[in-house]
This record gives structure tokens, sequence and C-alpha cells, in this order.
């Protein structure tokens, strides 16, 4: 199958890229093109999807990465430069999540979704960014980060107010990111994706609670996760190079 648009000689560092989303944004992005990085903290899944991308003629790294730690993401972008190149194409999909209405959820529980979702997600494409920039990126416009947001940001719910708080924050995040590097030749996007089945959500989709909250989608289905693979790949590639402090949601009508 053709895609859409080619990351044909950029380096791609994907955070996050152990399972779901990360790792299927990993094997896209390779297909089209790039060399990539798959950053996470579960190094033996990413060196089987190392595995696979080589298999099938890609180029790709794993690089131990915990968003968490600003040592370690140092480290993976030097790891990511020794073997390819400056990263030009970012993705900041790293996140967990954790329910509970606000006056149950553990306060533990909040400060781990803030570290992850929020604070490590600035920290991603701070780097990111500070690279770029040193590399020439005001001249050769090549920046580009994509931030992976959520619907729950627009929504409002019993039981998602920690999580959805942490993506409505990387929102506006991303917007103020794109404001200070626009003259620096950096874009920032940010992506809301609906409700997909993957590990992050556990078995919860085969519960009836899961199977009632499908119900009441308009379309009556969980989104499929290739419906992101055209704007991901757009938002890294040089054909957005006019786009940047965009949050678009793409999400199936979930949200309508």
């Amino acid at each position: 199958m053709d895609l859409p648009f080619s990351l044909s000689g950029r380096t791609a560092l994907i955070a996050g890229a152990s399972s779901g989303l990360g790792a299927h944004f990993a094997q896209l992005f390779a297909r089209a093109g790039a060399q990539v990085v798959l950053g996470a903290r579960r190094t033996d899944r990413t060196a089987e999807l190392v595995s696979a991308i080589s298999d099938a003629g890609g180029q790709a790294l794993a690089v131990p990465l915990d968003v968490t730690d600003e040592g370690s993401i140092i480290a993976a972008y030097d790891a990511a430069e020794d073997a390819f190149d400056t990263v030009d194409s970012i993705v900041a999909n790293a996140g967990l999540s954790a329910s509970g209405r606000t006056t149950d959820l553990p306060m533990d529980d909040v400060e781990r979704l803030v570290a992850t979702n929020f604070t490590g997600v600035y920290a991603v494409a701070r780097e990111g960014a500070k690279r770029l920039i040193a590399s020439g990126s005001r001249q050769k416009e090549n920046g580009r980060i994509t931030i992976i947001g959520s619907i729950t940001s627009r929504l409002n719910a019993n039981g998602d107010s920690a999580y959805a708080a942490t993506k409505a924050g990387v929102t506006h995040l991303g917007r103020n990111m794109a404001r200070e590097w626009v003259r620096q030749g950096v874009n920032v996007n940010t992506i809301h994706p609906g409700y997909i089945a993957t590990e992050i959500q556990g078995d919860w989709y085969q519960t009836d609670g899961g199977k009632a909250q499908i119900a009441g989608f308009h379309r009556r289905r969980l989104q499929e996760m290739d419906s992101l693979d055209a704007m991901m790949l757009y938002f890294a590639s040089d054909a957005s190079r006019s786009v940047t402090g965009s949050d678009i949601v793409v999400d199936d009508g979930q949200s309508l």
C-alpha cells in the first residue's frame, strides 16, 4: 500500500515506542523511509520491533528512554545522533493512564500522570528542539514535533479528570512551543486520537462497561489505529512546512 507522505532522509524519534500507538508509529515511519529511533523503558520490546523493521528493509535503533528522567532523554538523543543524524521528526507519545474519580484517585497516581504525560512531553520536545536549533533548523525549516493528545482533553467524564487535564495541558504547551520556535524552523502540532484498543486499556473493552461505551459512540465502534497514519506522516514530513501550532482531532467522530 502506497503511503501518502514520504519521510525519506528524515530521522525520527518515537517516545513510548514499545507498544500501542508508539510501536505502530515506529513501523509506519520506517515504511515511509525514515531512520527510526524507538525510545522506551521496555527495551526488550523495542529490540523485537527493530528486528522486524530491519527484516522489512528499514533502519531502526532501540534506545532506553524514560521520559521522566532528563538524563535518559539526553542519552537517547545522543545515541540517535551517533547512529544516524540530528532527529528532525519527533513524536512525543509516551503516556500512561490512571482512572478514578477526583476524590478517589491516589495522589501518587496523579503525580505519575503529570510526570509522564505532561512533564515528559515537555522534556522530550524541548531537548529535540534545542538540538534542531543548534543544527540550523532556522535555515532548513526541517523541525517537526508531533504531540499525541487525546479527545478526553475536550470532554467531561467521570474518572478521567487527571488524565484529561494532562492532555489538555500538552495541547496548550504545543501551541506555546510552536510560538516560541516559529522563527527557528521547528513546527509543533498536536493530534487528538479517539478511543482505540491498545494495551493501556487492558481488557476494558471486553467488559460490559467497555461494550456500553462503544455502543455510545456515534458509529458504534472503536477507532482503528491506522486511521491516524496520514496525519502523523503529514505532520512529520516536509509537506507540513507551513503548519505549526495546530491541534487536530482524528477520532472517527467519537467526540461529536
